[in-house]
């Protein structure tokens, strides 16, 4: 028995051995054959539309990840706040620094400073005992600006220094921080505020009306006990002529989007400068970059839907609409004119199309551009039909859920499903098949078996029968 285009299918072993109890046809065998051959191009036709669907849903995917690399370089240049980047110089760095914001203004602004603003530093008078001298007992409530806290002080812990720790590890303590000073005098504690600012003052009081801590304390009208190193006090400044005071010389509520870092002051009469310019550099950079994943985008694209005539190989999505549908509305966007200045497409600002479908940058056309009409260059981009806005909608409606990308993937998900199903269903006809044929051929098998018994039988009676011979002629 054979299948044409197929090898022989072998029937029986070389001799009975081959079949146990002596049988004719080795079943198991020719079953097995049967069965391979029946799905053989059944199972040949599963596999290459598997293989051909895991194509398209790799290529798809390829396809979704390059947009999505270039929409995310989009986000730089898509909206109009994307181009209010603003960068602030000092004509003084010793009197101030500057960041500025999305909300800067540009310009330029005096800036003046009479004084820095500090944090309270206090020095107690000497213990003469140094360290370890005992100071007493009792309840001190510490208090920086409007927060309090106690420091409770037994006879095991009353030394100058046991009273530094506690004050340092006290639950609730705001920023008042004690260290020892070791002197000729003796040892004094030194108290330090952590937040600058007028009204971040320290006080110390002894709680209870009690005295044992009297040598601690400190407050209006009590402060001989202490000298101050450095006094709470703001920072006293002008913008443009105009006085501001403020607790910390870290200081962004004073010029819009500004945030000023004051480290010296100023002579009477004198002021350093403030300027806020447009940050063209950190714009050109972003727009460099909107090129580069465009042009990184379009190789992946053309590879997509290519065709090499010398190995005639097409690429996996050649002539498909889903690709030339996504190329046509980006190259629409690319190409289109946005508003009415002399800088109204890619272009007119030095960005061009080269013979292999990718941009460059003309540096020097692109900078002049932005010198002459910064405001036409952001319109390009992110105004509401600007390149890379409308850009930004498209590929956002491709990749979003519903959209032509996700439709097309729930297609090839639910024919690779179908694809498994049709190898599950296959397997469970091949399993019948071999059950049907097993059950014919064990029959035919026991058939031939009992005919070759009767056979041999049959051919051993007649050697047995006696020789007849026939009478002579006389």
């Amino acid at each position: 028995m054979a299948t044409s285009g197929s090898a022989p299918v072998s029937v029986a072993s070389s001799g009975s051995a081959g079949a146990a109890g002596g049988s004719v046809i080795n079943v198991s065998s020719l079953v097995s054959q049967l069965v391979a051959v029946t799905r053989a191009p059944k199972d040949t036709q599963i596999a290459n539309q598997t293989s051909l669907i895991t194509t398209k849903i790799t290529a798809l995917g390829t396809l979704k990840g390059a947009l999505a690399t270039f929409q995310g370089a989009l986000g730089a240049i898509s909206t109009p706040s994307a181009f209010n980047s603003e960068v602030a110089s000092s004509s003084d760095a010793a009197v101030f620094s500057a960041t500025a914001g999305a909300d800067a203004v540009s310009g330029s602004y005096s800036i003046a400073v009479t004084s820095l603003a500090s944090a309270q530093q206090l020095l107690s008078t000497a213990f003469s005992g140094g360290s370890s001298a005992i100071v007493g007992t009792g309840t001190l409530t510490l208090t920086l600006g409007t927060t309090s806290f106690d420091v409770a002080i037994d006879t095991a812990h009353s030394s100058v220094a046991s009273i530094a720790t506690a004050i340092n590890g006290a639950p609730g303590n705001p920023g008042i921080t004690a260290a020892i000073i070791q002197g000729t005098d003796g040892a004094h504690l030194l108290l330090s505020a952590s937040q600058s600012g007028a009204a971040n003052t320290i006080q110390i009081a002894e709680k209870d009306a009690g005295t044992g801590l009297a040598a601690l304390v400190y407050g209006a009208g009590n402060t001989g006990n202490y000298s101050q190193n450095a006094p709470a006090a703001d920072a006293s400044f002008s913008v443009a002529g105009v006085a501001y005071t403020s607790p910390s010389n870290t200081v962004a509520d004073a010029l819009t989007g500004v945030t000023l870092s004051l480290t010296g002051t100023t002579t009477t009469g004198n002021a350093a400068n403030l300027s806020i310019a447009t940050d063209t550099s950190a714009v050109t950079k972003n727009i460099q970059g909107f090129v580069t994943a465009y042009n990184t985008m379009q190789t992946v694209l053309a590879g997509l839907g290519s065709y090499d005539a010398a190995s005639a190989t097409a690429g996996p999505m050649l002539g498909d609409p889903l690709l030339s549908g996504a190329k046509n509305q980006i190259h629409q966007a690319l190409y289109s004119l946005v508003g009415n200045s002399n800088y109204n497409s890619l272009a007119s600002i030095g960005i061009t199309t080269q013979s292999d479908g990718s941009l460059s940058i003309n540096s020097g056309r692109l900078q002049s551009a932005m010198a002459g009409n910064f405001a036409a260059v952001s319109q390009l981009f992110s105004g509401t039909n600007g390149i890379a806005s409308q850009l930004n909608k498209q590929i956002g409606a491709e990749l979003a859920g519903g959209g032509a990308l996700d439709s097309r993937a729930k297609t090839l998900t639910k024919q690779n499903s179908a694809l498994t199903d049709q190898t599950t269903a296959l397997n469970k006809q091949m399993d019948a098949l071999a059950a049907t044929l097993t059950q014919q051929y064990s029959a035919l098998n026991s058939l031939l078996s009992s005919l070759q018994t009767t056979s041999a039988y049959l051919t051993q009676a007649f050697a047995a029968l006696p020789t007849v011979q026939g009478k002579s002629n006389g």
